[in-house]
Parts: C-alpha cells; structure tokens; sequence
C-alpha cells in the first residue's frame, strides 16, 4: 500500500474528498462525530506527501491540546517533517508574529502578556484612579465590554467615536487609559494579541506580504467560534494564494459569549467566492435513535448550514426526556442516572 493509500485507509467517501481536495479554499462542515480532526490531519499530511513543504503550512485550532495532539498525528503519518510547520492556538501564532514585527506598531519584542486576572486588575487600577465607582462599574464587566471590543476589532479611538450614552462614555474612558498604560509597559491583554496581529497585517503591506508568502497553505480548526478579529487573519493570510481550509460546525457554536461569531462560518464563501464545500454527514459517535432527535431538533435553526447526520449504528435505546425544575435539579437528575446506569453494569 502507497503513501496516499495509506492516508486514505479507513476513510469515508466524503472523506477522502475532503483530503484529496486539490488547491483552492475548502469548507469542509464537519457535523459532530464524524471525524473531522482525522480528516484534517490527513489533508495536512497529504499536502506534504504532494510535495508542499511544512514550512508552507500554518495550522490553527483553538487549545494548546488540541493544537499539540494535530502535530502528533501529522507526525506519526509522515515523519519529523512534521516539526517545520506552525501548529498552534490563534494566540500562540500571533505572539510569532508579534516578536517579531510588532515594533511598527511600537511593541518591544520582548512584550509581556497579561492574563486574564492582570488585564482584570489594571482594570481596576484604572477606574480607581479615574474615580470611577468600582461597584457601578465592576473591573470584571468593565474589561468584558473592553474584551467584546477587541474581539470585533473596535480600538479605543473607535469605540469612543461610537458610544452613547454616559455608560458607554465612561468605558470608552477606561478603555483609552487601560490602553495606554498596556503600550507603556510594552504589554498586551490576551485579545490584544489577535486584535493587534491583524491591524498589524492591515497596515503593514510589507509584513502581510511576508506571511502570505510564507504560508501558501492556512487550515483552520473550530470555524464556528472564531471572532471578527480572528476571522480577519484567516482572510489576510489566505487572500493570495487563497488554499485556505476551515473546519466547523455552525450547529455547534457555542461561544458566543466568548466574541464567536457564527457569521464567519456561514459567510466563508462570501469572502471566498470560489471556495469548494464539503459536508462531513456520517457520524461514528451516535446512534440513529439519538442522531435523529438531534436533527429534528437543529432543524429549527435558521442560521446554519443544513445537513442530516447519519450512522451506520441502528437502532439504540429511546431517549427519555426529563424536565428539570433548574440547573441544580438537572445536575442532580443526570448524576442519579449516571450512578444508576454504572450499578447496573453501563459502560
């Protein structure tokens, strides 16, 4: 068996297209189970054995795990080649780029990165010494809105330029202060990150040249909960040579909370007009009892791409429905059951 048999052992039909897919940008929309991470790690690993050099290839999901467990499954299909490649987290790319360029935007290299609990607490400082009222405005949700912002690519000149209203004034201050002083101290917050890489990549032509260049291949895990800002490198990135790759699932958007933005999933083919989609449907996880409660319920979803998710596995216990009284109630509920089923021998 040959080198490209051997990554398409085992896959689906869907699958196997999904790998093969040629040049060009590919949205491969990967219902729940039906081994998408397999499918683009294979494609990663085809790439390769086609002849595209790993220092060309630029992988991003969303954990530092994840992002780990992609490299080793590249690895073991076609060698410590493997290693050239950037796999890694949005964040951990973008801190890349910013070492190294980030002094046109008047960033040491050696910035440091605040985490979530010193961006929280220079928040605090900030309103106290702006004798703003902590408890009318909590450092906690005064740097969520600051966080939302970034996520949607609004620095602090253009969200002052648009607020309304005294609450929005008085954070458009605090976001201006709680700026500066991250530019003082050569520090960026972890939105910064991405919001600064892309306006970097925007306002550099240079710059962008230089990573469109040096990645002609950009795949990208979890489409479904990027934000704008994030969105944005995606489309820099890939705007030349265009072999740009995303996975997701609009069914499974879950982090709006966090700045994700399903709209970048289900408008991929606007900023990408050419682009090739593929659905992953079979799923290996499920039962048709359970897939197909799944569907009917997601079906009433108007925002998504439509699919049906399928299994060769027939049949599976019907699915009991309990009403729970509150989230204390459900939780308890799901424990007894859980406790119950491994007593009588569930695995």
């Amino acid at each position: 068996m040959g080198p490209v048999e051997d990554l398409l052992s085992g896959l689906n039909p869907v699958q196997r297209e999904a790998v093969l897919h040629d040049e060009g940008p590919l949205l491969i929309v990967a219902g729940a189970g039906s081994g998408k991470t397999r499918v683009l790690t294979n494609r990663i690993a085809h790439l390769i054995a086609e002849g595209v050099s790993p220092f060309e290839i630029i992988a991003i999901t969303f954990t530092n795990k994840a992002a780990g467990e992609m490299k080793h499954r590249v690895q073991a299909l076609v060698g410590p080649v493997a290693q050239r490649m950037w796999v890694s987290t949005f964040h951990s790319a973008c801190v890349r780029i910013l070492r190294r360029d980030g002094s046109r935007l008047g960033y040491r290299s050696t910035f440091t990165i605040y985490d979530q609990a010193d961006a929280q607490r220079l928040t605090g400082y900030v309103l106290r010494d702006l004798n703003i009222d902590a408890k009318r405005f909590p450092p906690r949700s005064v740097h969520a809105v600051i966080s939302q912002a970034k996520c949607e690519l609004i620095d602090f000149e253009s969200y002052q330029a648009q607020a309304s209203g005294p609450y929005e004034r008085r954070i458009a201050e605090v976001y201006r202060e709680y700026q500066q002083r991250l530019l003082a101290a050569s520090a960026m917050d972890f939105d910064d990150l991405v919001m600064v890489a892309a306006n970097l990549l925007q306002s550099q032509p240079d710059v962008l040249a230089h990573y469109q260049e040096r990645f002609k291949h950009v795949l990208v895990d979890e489409y479904q909960d990027t934000n704008k800002a994030q969105n944005e490198l995606v489309v820099l990135l890939g705007r030349k040579h265009r072999n740009v790759c995303v996975v997701g699932d609009s069914d499974q958007s879950v982090y709006r909370f966090r700045g994700a933005d399903v709209r970048n999933i289900l408008q991929f083919e606007e900023a990408f007009p050419e682009a090739t989609t593929i659905v992953l449907e079979q799923n290996y996880r499920s039962t048709q009892t359970i897939l197909d409660a799944a569907n009917a319920i997601i079906a009433n979803n108007a925002l998504r791409k439509p699919k049906s998710l399928w299994t060769e596995q027939v049949g599976g216990e019907l699915i009991s429905r309990y009403h729970a009284e509150d989230e204390h109630d459900e939780a308890a509920w799901v424990c007894q059951e859980m406790a119950r089923l491994h007593h009588q021998g569930a695995r």
